[in-house]
């Protein structure tokens, strides 16, 4: 592995051309993917793959393309725009189009550019923290890390890797969520065992038992509840006399101060852009001041409890319930009676937050791995900030494809279709079924957290499990956790390398394929 003393910059001509090329094609690539099939692929594969394709080609210029750390700026660069421009911007500025009032979408766009850009920048400082440790699992960026190591150094890592990338094409071919299977052998086994009861109790609650856990906000009661003593725990964690101990024994980057500072000027980023939205948004007009005071308080705190929430649980899970738990927010804005408006701003505000936050993760987490996983704290440091660059870069160009394009995609009524879920509960109001409902749930959801404490974060993984709606994913997590504990009783430590290169491919070869197919997908409509 390569370790220059100088981490290449996003700002090299060569680099910063192919950035802006992979950023405008992520973009175009999520955008016409959220807007048709209502997902956002992950294209951090595709990213390292066009850098690793261009250092093959026999002239002097791509030779700096052999770079493991080029290749990582590119593919940060390509996976930030794609969820930048799709989750972070497409679906907020759809919210106004669908609610017929594309006076709003102007105002939101605003608004959901600074919070992007926001909660890039809380990730950036909070990532190998206590809070957002480093050594945590991120699977998809573990996944992308292996796989530029294999390009780079081939051998045995490379075949295996291979081997994994193929039986994960196949698996998802046939129906397996095979991310769900690789992430199985290299996450937290406490979490992802909550994760796959979650998944398990979602898939099988109406064939088996015909409890519709959706309709009875089973999940987001859960998830309440665990959210809750999750903040509390974070805060224990960073405010508490152990917090120094905690990170001079861990080896933290950030320490428990920096964290500190972090959340207090996140927080009051998301308040200043809140008070605009509501400016930019005539709510000053339509609200009492104290309900507007209200307002702005609460749509800060719900953006950034929205990302702490969904960076949680990509952190441990790979997966992340950006529109679950954006529509959490929503439901308790309504139950505080905010008018329909406000509503529209505060779902937009806080759904830009968290997709932008946990795709960094991923991101710094490949950073991280192929920098030699922290041994040398200048050249992580700085290379951790060339990767904020690149991704800054490739925020800025999806904000402008989205600018450029929103009138076209609108002109054929193409949008998010999470963004009717969001209307239509705007439009259906609040009932007090639906607030006893989400504090009866809250309990439980809060009882498994406290138990699990901040390591494991089990209320939160098995609230995820129950949001989320993949067919087969909980047995795919069940399974690879069994067969992770049979090849740990048998060969011990040995198994944890070969086990983790295997679930790298599975998880690659599982975002090539959906990839593939989203793209086919969308080409054939």
């Amino acid at each position: 592995m390569e370790n220059d003393e100088m981490h290449p910059s996003p700002f090299e001509i060569g680099t910063f051309i192919l950035i802006i090329i992979t950023s405008v094609l992520g973009s175009i690539i999520g955008l016409e993917i959220i807007s048709s099939l209502g997902v956002t692929p992950n294209t951090s594969i595709i990213g390292a793959l066009i850098a690793m394709v261009l250092a093959r080609i026999p002239l002097s210029f791509f030779k700096k393309y052999r770079s493991i750390h080029r290749q990582n700026l590119v593919q940060t660069s390509i996976s930030s725009a794609t969820f930048g421009a799709a989750n972070s911007l497409f679906i907020p500025i759809g919210i106004p189009y669908v609610m017929g009032r594309p006076d709003l979408i102007v105002p939101t766009l605003i608004g959901a550019t600074l919070a992007m850009y926001i909660d890039t920048f809380m990730l950036y400082r909070l990532f190998d923290s206590d809070l957002f440790p480093a050594k945590a699992t991120w699977a998809p960026g573990v996944a992308t890390a292996e796989s530029i190591l294999a390009g780079d150094e081939g051998g045995k890592r490379a075949g295996l890797l291979g081997v994994g990338g193929v039986i994960g094409i196949i698996g998802s071919f046939i129906g397996i969520p095979m991310s769900a299977f690789g992430v199985a052998f290299i996450g937290n086994a406490f979490a992802l065992g909550m994760f796959g009861l979650g998944l398990l109790i979602n898939q099988y609650a109406i064939p088996i038992f015909k409890i519709n856990i959706s309709g009875m906000y089973i999940p987001h009661g859960v998830m309440v509840g665990a959210g809750i003593v999750a903040l509390i725990q974070a805060a224990f964690l960073i405010f508490s006399n152990k917090a120094k101990v905690s990170e001079n024994t861990a080896g933290y980057t950030r320490s428990s101060d920096a964290t500190k500072k972090t959340l207090l000027a996140g927080y009051l980023g998301y308040l200043l852009v809140a008070i605009l939205l509501s400016l930019l948004g005539g709510l000053v007009a339509k609200m009492s001041v104290g309900i507007l005071i209200a307002f702005v308080i609460y749509a800060a705190f719900a953006a950034i409890v929205h990302e702490i929430i969904v960076g949680i649980a990509a952190m441990h899970s790979g997966w992340f319930p950006a529109f679950a738990v954006a529509l959490i927010t929503l439901l308790i804005g309504i139950l505080f009676g905010f008018p329909p408006v406000a509503l529209a701003i505060l779902v937009g505000f806080t759904t830009a937050t968290g997709p932008a936050f946990a795709d960094m993760g991923y991101d710094l987490k490949t950073g991280y791995i192929l920098r030699g996983n922290g041994k040398d704290k200048k050249f992580e440091l700085a290379g951790r900030k060339q990767q904020y660059y690149a991704g800054l870069i490739a925020f800025t160009t999806a904000v402008v494809v989205v600018a450029l394009s929103f009138h076209s995609f609108f002109g054929q009524k193409l949008f998010p279709p999470i963004d009717t879920v969001y209307v239509s509960s705007i439009k259906a109001g609040a009932t007090i079924h639906i607030a006893e409902q989400l504090a009866i749930w809250a309990i439980p959801g809060a009882i498994i957290q406290l138990i699990g404490g901040p390591s494991k974060q089990l209320g939160i993984m098995l609230a995820t499990g129950l949001l989320i709606s993949t067919p087969n994913a909980s047995w795919a997590v069940l399974v690879g956790l069994a067969i992770r504990i049979i090849a740990g009783m048998i060969w011990k430590k040995k198994a944890d390398t070969p086990m983790a290169i295997l679930a790298a491919g599975f998880i690659a070869g599982d975002a090539l394929y959906s990839f593939g197919t989203s793209t086919f997908n969308t080409i054939k409509k």
